[in-house]
């Protein structure tokens, strides 16, 4: 940190060409803690609580802080709540279909674009229908803040999730529905049915699940 100027940027510009270049995960991850010490500085967490179970469940969420902020650095942020991708839609439209099996899987890509926001409303507590028809009938980070049971500009409020997270939850999802069609059968587990009294205990779980929400907008 004592070096000119000059010479600290220029490595700094070296390394990210190494981190460009490597094919390793490792040696890619080797590469960012030295970028970082260089161009950002280092920071030390401190995780503690009561008990082990709880210092491990902190441990995990800045873990997965520190993930999704390194792949937010990587290629920037969009906004959070599933917001991202209803705006993905509108563009569907422009595709030229030439057949109705291609028809029907740019709406099978529709209707799944909807599914996270309407899922997060859902759990909110209130019509996902609703909420999806609503932020699609407006423009850029406009979304549904379940927290507060509002609509806000996302990136005011802070609810964004990484473009790479997003990216490739919609990469990984179409490559495993296109293996799905050329499967000839599909193994599945079939969910049990809940009696009266443990479908209440699970409503109750709910609600306390609802409080990781923030988690998903970020």
């Amino acid at each position: 940190g004592k070096g000119k100027k000059e010479d600290i940027q220029r490595r700094i510009d070296q390394l990210k060409d190494q981190i460009d270049d490597t094919t390793s995960d490792y040696e890619k991850e080797k590469l960012q803690e030295r970028l970082a010490r260089l161009a950002s500085g280092v920071a030390v967490l401190k995780v503690g609580g009561s008990s082990e179970i709880e210092v491990n469940e902190k441990k995990d969420r800045v873990t997965d802080a520190l993930n999704a902020t390194r792949a937010a650095v990587e290629e920037g942020i969009v906004p959070g709540g599933g917001t991202a991708l209803l705006r993905c839609i509108p563009p569907l439209d422009s595709i030229k279909c030439y057949n109705r099996d291609q028809e029907i899987g740019v709406e099978i890509v529709r209707k799944a674009l909807r599914v996270p926001c309407m899922t997060i409303a859902k759990n909110a507590g209130v019509d996902g229908s609703v909420v999806v028809a609503k932020v699609e009938d407006q423009k850029e980070d406009y979304g549904y803040d379940a927290m507060n049971n509002e609509y806000v500009k996302m990136f005011d409020k802070g609810i964004i999730d990484p473009t790479k997270v997003v990216r490739t939850a919609m990469t990984d999802a179409s490559g495993v529905a296109s293996l799905l069609t050329t499967a000839e059968a599909v193994i599945t587990e079939v969910p049990k049915e809940e009696s009266a009294g443990a479908a209440g205990m699970g409503g109750m779980g709910g609600m306390a699940g609802m409080g990781g929400m923030g988690g998903m907008g970020m």
